[in-house]
């Protein structure tokens, strides 16, 4: 590894043993990144060299920032870190704020000082923060003035987080340290390409929590691979969606990829499906990054919007269905680019430009990354055949000191969890989250094509779907059905649903039992909680049992 700038070492000291890295390839001329290197430097500081100071970076609905606002803010933060915080490289900083320019300029800030950013969900209550705060043993965080009253019961819980400054007003408030006179400059610390800089946290899917080490590279790679080569945004483009920065899906969709080309994002504290589609109509935003379930929602009210500046929209965090996909393009002319990503590997790492889209598909494999499937014991399988996913590229994982860095790397390998089958032509399609995979009767179903199949149904709003323990067939699948208002969820409609899938896919597919709720249980990102929803199903089922 490189000489570090850090001084605080712990990022390094718990990064996982170099044997279980997975292997890392830079094999694009423009992953080639020098040895010292600043991500902030890299995505903020040059547009300034080149004089495109006057560029519009970042706004809301009211205020836009430009390039040069953005880079003074970043710089007045990162001196205020050092200065009057005791900031040092290396340590980590707890941001919490939605979306805003301020939240930008503070993550920007962290990595500028040689600092890790360890950014959360603004959602999250004191025992969550708490968790973090004892894994990436964190002394300061930044947060929004609104959001406080959970940080302050979270130094209750967390004695470590020994200093909590916020913004947005108040006497002591960060804008109060960041107008001192001398500063408006800063200049970067002198980090290593493979010093760490952000420690993002799962979002929960699968249980507690894991922290993702991401170095200064890792951030620029990940804008030199989908961004450059599938995205393909210009300086001209106008980003919009609605993941939180915290995720690293929104990071990457919102600030990485718009700064590294020189454009613009506006960012929305509120992204219901009709929030999104205002504000693309008023504010003439041209790329959007949101979930396959939002682009669902905005279909019946697409028309009630001027859409006609849009003209890239990107899906990820869940599968996108074949239905949503041809009913969005119907809608708007515009080709959804699905992709899958994970927090372990920063970004997205499959998925296709519009000119080879397939629908239905994820698509192949980013320019810069490899992938396959494989078997049980790590053996490519052949085109067609259901197995694991496994990837690796310039980006991977590195959990933060945790055991499960074994499961999730294996003989280089990143293997995602993810259950697919790749095609003839390379095309990768989704099938399952390994652990969503139901074993009814000797047959494989995957829990998501049954949701695609109910999602078709007019009367489904949302679904979930996985096994329920069932004593004859091992498991039954059971779904978990959100219906649209005024339809009425009752025996006729359970009946109705199960014959509807039964018609659109394999019959023993179908959906054995069906449940009606208000609501599904998601994580902060919006993603379902699957293993949530099969706790509940198997809590059903002992509960039948012991009546």
């Amino acid at each position: 590894m490189i000489r570090s700038a850090h001084i605080d070492s712990f990022a390094r000291d718990n990064l996982p043993p170099r044997e279980l890295w997975p292997e890392f390839i830079f094999t694009l001329p423009e992953l080639r990144f020098p040895d010292r290197l600043n991500a902030t430097a890299e995505l903020l500081d040059r547009w300034l060299e080149r004089g495109h100071g006057d560029r519009p970076c970042m706004g809301t609905p009211v205020e836009t920032w430009t390039y040069a606002q953005m880079a003074e803010r970043v710089n007045r933060i990162a001196n205020v870190l050092t200065r009057d915080l005791g900031l040092v490289p290396g340590n980590r900083v707890l941001l919490r704020a939605p979306n805003t320019p301020m939240m930008a300029a503070a993550y920007f800030a962290v990595m500028k000082a040689g600092g890790v950013a360890v950014a959360t969900m603004p959602l999250l209550r004191a025992g969550e923060l708490a968790v973090i705060v004892e894994k990436a043993r964190i002394a300061l965080a930044l947060c929004d003035g609104r959001l406080n009253d959970e940080m302050e019961k979270c130094r209750a819980l967390a004695p470590r987080l020994d200093r909590v400054v916020t913004w947005g007003g108040g006497a002591g408030a960060l804008e109060n340290l960041m107008s001192k006179p001398g500063y408006e400059t800063f200049a970067a610390c002198d980090t290593a390409a493979d010093d760490v800089c952000l420690i993002a946290f799962t979002s929960g899917t699968t249980g507690e929590p894991k922290g993702t080490m991401h170095f200064h590279r890792d951030l620029l790679a990940t804008c030199d691979t989908y961004g450059r080569h599938v995205l393909r945004a210009r300086a001209g483009d106008k980003f919009v969606g609605s993941p939180p920065l915290a995720f690293t899906f929104g990071f990457g969709g919102l600030a990485l990829f718009p700064l590294h080309v020189g454009a613009s994002t506006l960012l929305l504290e509120r992204t219901t499906p009709e929030d999104l589609l205002g504000a693309i109509a008023t504010q003439r935003a041209t790329i959007c990054f949101t979930a396959p379930t939002a682009y669902r929602a905005m279909l019946g009210k697409v028309g009630d919007h001027d859409l006609s500046s849009l003209r890239k929209c990107v899906s990820a965090g869940e599968a996108l269905p074949k239905a949503t996909f041809e009913a969005w393009l119907a809608a708007t002319g515009i080709k959804i680019l699905d992709g899958i990503g994970s927090t372990e590997m920063l970004h997205i790492f499959i998925g296709s430009p519009e000119e080879h889209i397939r629908a239905g598909s994820t698509g192949r494999p980013v320019p810069g990354y490899e992938a396959k499937v494989i078997d049980d014991e790590g053996r490519k399988v052949p085109a067609g055949t259901m197995g694991r996913l496994a990837v690796r590229g310039p980006t991977g994982c590195r959990y933060l000191n945790d055991p499960r860095q074994r499961k999730y790397v294996e003989n280089g390998w990143n293997v995602t969890g993810d259950t697919y089958v790749m095609d003839a032509d390379g095309y990768f399609w989704y099938q399952a989250r390994s652990d969503d995979m139901i074993v009814s009767a000797g047959y494989n179903i995957g829990g998501p094509e049954v949701e695609a199949a109910l999602l078709a149904h007019p009367a489904v709003a949302e679904c979930g779907v996985v096994g329920a323990p069932d004593e004859d067939r091992g498991q039954i699948v059971k779904a978990y059905v959100v219906l649209h208002p005024g339809q009425v969820a009752d025996s006729a409609m359970t009946r109705a649903l199960q014959e509807h899938v039964k018609a659109t896919i394999a019959p023993y597919k179908y959906p054995r039992a069906i449940e009606f709720v208000s609501a599904l249980p998601r994580t902060q990102t919006g993603k379902l909680q699957r293993f949530e929803l099969r706790r509940m199903a198997a809590n059903a089922s002992h509960q039948k049992l012991a009546s």
